[in-house]
């Protein structure tokens, strides 16, 4: 009787541990506000990682595309719910994430029986102005948080604040989407890099030393260049907007391969 509560807490740790593993190779997630709306950028191989919400919300997640789409189909049946019984102004990220996704993935991550979301979702609003964005983003274990300018996704909490902190110094809200679109790919290249880095490490059982492992939060530009180069031999840069200025209730907008090769910096084309 006295062992249970101890036996559920090695298996959370289990979990934890299982999942964090799961994590190791997937594709960071960034979104930002720029002059003219909210940007969200992601590297994926066919599956989508990018999808609308409602009108002013969008999602993007990282982990087991299944788990995604169940939780992505849960919340637009909520959306529209809501927006029909109440209004569309009724119809929030905080709401989405604490009475939705919140409640969904705690409940999946602390029934050690079930099966676990194998997800970590980001979800943008759109405000009236950059300084009214709103950004959230769930752990798989359900804990929350929200933020302002931006908010990122990656397999560690030590490379998501790394892509923070690199965000901070480089974003303002003013600019345009072509600067955006560059400083979200550095951003993924800078996490990306880093989670290969510490895959290669795992793999091989040892300490790296000093000269191998160069900080992976500051790569040079050069470096960044070539490593999207390397992942877009086989992949593609993801990429949509929430339009401030855009007309209709729909600000949502994927920007398509053409108008992306126009807008990435000139080193990418």
């Amino acid at each position: 009787m006295f062992e249970e509560p101890y036996r559920w807490v090695e298996a959370v740790g289990n979990r934890r541990y299982y999942l964090d593993e799961q994590f190791k190779q997937g594709s960071p997630v960034i979104a930002l506000s720029f002059s003219d709306g909210i940007l969200l950028l992601t590297v994926s191989k066919g599956t989508p990682k990018l999808y609308e919400i409602y009108d002013r919300i969008a999602l993007g997640g990282m982990g087991h595309p299944a788990d995604l789409e169940k939780l992505r189909f849960n919340l637009l049946e909520m959306a529209h719910l809501e927006g029909f019984n109440r209004s569309p102004s009724d119809v929030t990220g905080a709401r989405l994430m604490k009475y939705g996704l919140a409640p969904a993935i705690k409940q999946a991550f602390e029934e050690v029986y079930k099966a676990p979301f194998i997800v970590k979702i980001l979800l943008a609003e759109l405000g009236s102005r950059a300084e009214r964005d709103v950004f959230l983003t769930i752990n798989y274990d359900g804990a929350f948080e929200e933020a302002a300018r931006f908010a990122v996704l990656a397999a560690a909490p030590a490379i998501q604040a790394d892509m923070a902190m690199h965000l901070t110094s480089r974003i303002d809200g003013s600019s345009d989407l072509p600067r955006a679109i560059d400083v979200a790919l550095e951003t993924w290249a800078i996490a990306s890099m880093a989670q290969q880095l510490e895959a290669d490490a795992a793999e091989h059982d040892e300490r790296k030393t000093a000269s191998e492992r160069a900080d992976p939060a500051h790569p040079d530009r050069q470096a960044i260049d070539q490593h999207v180069r390397q992942t877009l031999t086989d992949k593609n840069v993801e990429c949509a907007v929430l339009e401030r200025n855009a007309a209709g209730s729909s600000k949502y907008r994927v920007i398509t391969p053409e108008e992306l090769r126009r807008l990435l910096p000139q080193t990418l084309r």
